[in-house]
């Protein structure tokens, strides 16, 4: 069910546009033209309950990035952290909110189209860049690092992608570890003096197990890139806007508003209690640092199959997206072709699967992609958006002026970000080591 929920708002461009037809059909919404009366999306008959389209939002919202948050907690104190979520939260429902303002003007229901109608095709063109990156770099690798999390070796990552994912990939339609988190701070006692001997030594140091209210390292860096990675919904806003029941703005917004308070709650939980079994020993991928205390943790296990599971079925899904930005922005007037459709799915995997193998740390798929495409996403293009499609109001108006501080905001976290991610791996500690 959670499969096919997720693909409805696609289903119909993907099957228009590999069939032969041309993208730009379905470009936008049927609408009525009733004079000077904004379009609105009462024309395309959505059938999706408020209930399910926040648990497809919810869906979209909640993914890998959970894994980081207590590493993000670790490195920033549990008052720093708990502001800065916050403050994510709170600015990803303002971008909700700039995205439904824009589609409501012009009855668009594909991120990348709201980038045609804002700046023409190179608008387009960079919507579609942005979002293909996000779900390339931190979707596909982390299948890949999530398989050999559970069975050990690059080999295994290799054959998985070409007879599971692939096939799946290839088809022309289409809990998490959150209460496991709570579970075990219960049972893991801090220092960890029980290791076996299939774990590496603990070597105790002052405060190890204190937890921390403030504090500012290197690693500090890649916290608000983590929580920007943990909340990139939007371009999933749309489709499920297009597919709900009576649409209107205000009912959409309201979705939104639940989806993303639940995640922020279980974003919260999950840090606070990751980060109160290891302190300061948090590892930047959760799961892993479990696997020191016993890598046969029956528990953990059924945590890592589950994730594995989920992820491997959400990632065909995520192909369906970016290969249909991918045959927009190269092949917009070709009709469908089995070689073409092949290729560029086997080309997805190959890069995926060069990724997970030389990227030498889950944090750098977290800091990278939350520091250019998340921001991109969240902050600059539906605040640029906003600015452009909005034509009714004055750029000095209080909505146009909010919107072009937001997008200021957007690149001022992109660019301190990627400067102090760049300092820590220039004059960082050795950053080898698993995933």
């Amino acid at each position: 069910m959670e499969l096919q929920k997720l693909t409805n708002g696609h289903h119909q461009d993907f099957q228009h546009l590999e069939e032969g037809e041309s993208p730009e059909r379905e470009e936008f919404l049927p609408h009525k033209s009733d004079g000077g009366n904004p379009t609105q999306f009462t024309d395309f008959e959505g059938k999706t309950s408020f209930g399910m389209s926040v648990f497809n939002l919810s869906n979209a919202i909640m993914g890998s990035g959970i894994l980081g948050l207590s590493y993000a907690m670790a490195n920033t104190g549990i008052i720093l952290f708990l502001v800065l979520l916050t403050s994510i939260a709170v600015l990803s429902l303002y971008s909700v909110h700039l995205l439904l303002r824009s589609a409501e003007v012009v009855g668009i229901r594909a991120y990348e189209q709201l980038g045609k109608r804002a700046f023409g095709h190179p608008g387009k063109i960079l919507a579609a860049v942005f979002w293909v990156s996000f779900n390339l770099i931190s979707k596909l690798p982390l299948f890949c690092i999530f398989f050999e999390w559970f069975l050990n070796g690059n080999y295994l990552i290799i054959i998985v992608s070409v007879f599971i994912i692939l096939p799946l990939a290839l088809m022309r339609q289409l809990g998490k570890p959150f209460c496991s988190v709570i579970y075990k701070k219960f049972n893991i006692p801090c220092p960890f003096d029980g290791f076996t001997n299939h774990t590496a030594e603990n070597i105790s140091i002052d405060g190890e197990c204190e937890a921390k209210y403030f504090t500012i390292n290197q690693q500090t860096a890649y916290t608000v890139p983590i929580l920007a990675f943990a909340f990139v919904c939007h371009p999933e806003v749309l489709p499920i806007y297009t597919e709900l029941r009576n649409p209107t703005k205000r009912r959409m917004q309201a979705i939104a508003n639940v989806s993303i308070l639940g995640m922020f709650v279980m974003y919260l939980l999950t840090a606070i209690f990751g980060y109160l079994t290891f302190y300061l020993n948090t590892e930047a991928e959760l799961l892993h640092t479990y696997s020191k205390v016993d890598p046969l943790d029956t528990l953990i296990l059924c945590v890592r199959l589950a994730v594995l599971v989920a992820v491997t079925l959400t990632v065909p899904v995520v192909l369906f997206p970016i290969r249909r930005a991918l045959l927009q922005l190269l092949f917009p007037d070709k009709p469908f072709h089995w070689l073409r459709h092949i290729s560029i799915a086997l080309c997805l995997l190959f890069i995926a699967n060069l990724l997970v193998i030389f990227v030498p740390n889950i944090r750098d798929i977290f800091g990278i992609i939350g520091a250019t495409s998340a921001p991109s996403l969240i902050f600059i293009l539906p605040g640029l958006f906003y600015i452009r499609i909005v034509s009714t109001e004055p750029m000095k108006s209080r909505p146009k002026i909010q919107a072009a501080c937001f997008t200021a905001l957007g690149f001022i976290f992109m660019s301190m970000s990627l400067t102090f991610i760049t300092l820590d791996w220039v004059y960082g500690e050795n950053r080898s080591g698993g995933h």
